[in-house]
């Protein structure tokens, strides 16, 4: 017999995301940004991006990058330069992207994952409830399907540790 493997930390389910996620996109929606809700229920302002263009936005300002892997993925590969990381299994994810989205109404949170499945998945579920303002950088850190990825790319990477991920989530945050 096989021994089971635990993990110390509860995980929320899909279902517990979706729930979470529904009711983030109706307090957004309701208080903050009634015009760009109103834009992504159409599919308006929906986009997908490659690595080099989001690199570029976000060192121009013009996105929030939010690299949403796991934190030994953030210590193996280090976070993309410009990018925030925020774990998509974390409690919090969705009431850290809805802060996100109110205090920066105008720029799209581009979400960037391993190979483009994950932040293609979260991407297509809050767009599907109306949360405004997303992008996917489709291909990844690692690239796939979608292309080479940030890391095959030689774009510019910072250390994935607690301390570098804490200082620049307060910044940007401004907490």
């Amino acid at each position: 017999m096989r021994p089971q493997v635990t993990s110390s930390r509860a995980r929320p389910s899909r279902r517990v995301f979706l729930a979470l996620a529904g009711l983030a996109v109706v307090g957004v929606a309701a208080v903050a940004l009634p015009k760009a809700f109103a834009q992504t229920a159409t599919g308006q302002d929906a986009q997908r991006m490659d690595a080099d263009k989001a690199y570029e936005a976000a060192r121009a300002g013009e996105i929030i990058l939010v690299d949403i892997r796991t934190p030994q993925e953030w210590q193996q590969t280090g976070i993309g330069e410009g990018a925030i990381a925020l774990d998509m299994r974390d409690p919090e994810f969705v009431k850290q992207l809805v802060a996100l989205r109110q205090k920066y109404e105008d720029k799209p949170i581009a979400l960037i994952c391993r190979t483009g499945n994950r932040s293609g998945y979260v991407f297509e579920q809050l767009n599907a409830q109306g949360f405004p303002g997303l992008a996917d950088v489709a291909e990844g850190m690692a690239g796939g399907p979608n292309g080479p990825g940030w890391i095959n790319r030689g774009l510019p990477v910072y250390p994935g540790s607690a301390e570098e991920i804490d200082t620049r989530l307060k910044a940007v945050l401004g907490d």
